[in-house]
């Protein structure tokens, strides 16, 4: 079984952020109250102007030495109904999909925002699954 990156000495910590403004190479967020510069990890798809878009939510990583990249992108969608313990969701660039909520007791009421992930099953932000998605594939490296 993979350690957790929270018991890695060398832990590569995570946060999200709001995207701003994207470049090919880098992207400018908003997070914890401060503007910054990103640059995308290399294992994140190119071409990355056609993938990122201002109002998109990210996971930075911070690696050991110091420098931090976008490793994941949320999909912003809206929520059109819940039906038998499944969201329905309509986002812009796939149409309607369904998706298992990660909290089933939190209500969603249509109209409102959910975030959904490529590659990983359910709705809602969870650091902790990019943080196991990464882990679990030995993916860190990419953060060079």
């Amino acid at each position: 079984m993979a350690a957790s990156a929270h018991q890695d000495p060398t832990a590569r910590r995570l946060r999200c952020g709001i995207v701003l403004r994207v470049q090919e190479d880098a992207c400018q967020i908003l997070g914890e109250g401060e503007v910054s510069s990103v640059r995308y990890a290399t294992l994140f798809p190119s071409p990355r102007t056609e993938r990122v878009s201002p109002g998109h939510l990210v996971a930075v990583a911070t690696a050991p030495d110091g420098s931090e990249a976008v490793i994941w992108r949320w999909y912003d969608a809206v929520v059109l109904g819940e039906e038998t313990g499944l969201i329905r969701l309509w986002e812009p660039a796939h149409g309607e999909l369904i998706a298992q909520p990660r909290r089933p007791q939190q209500q969603r009421q249509p109209g409102t925002r959910a975030y959904v992930s490529a590659g990983l099953p359910g709705a809602d932000v969870e650091l902790d699954e990019v943080e196991r998605f990464y882990t679990e594939r030995d993916l860190w490296h990419a953060l060079a």
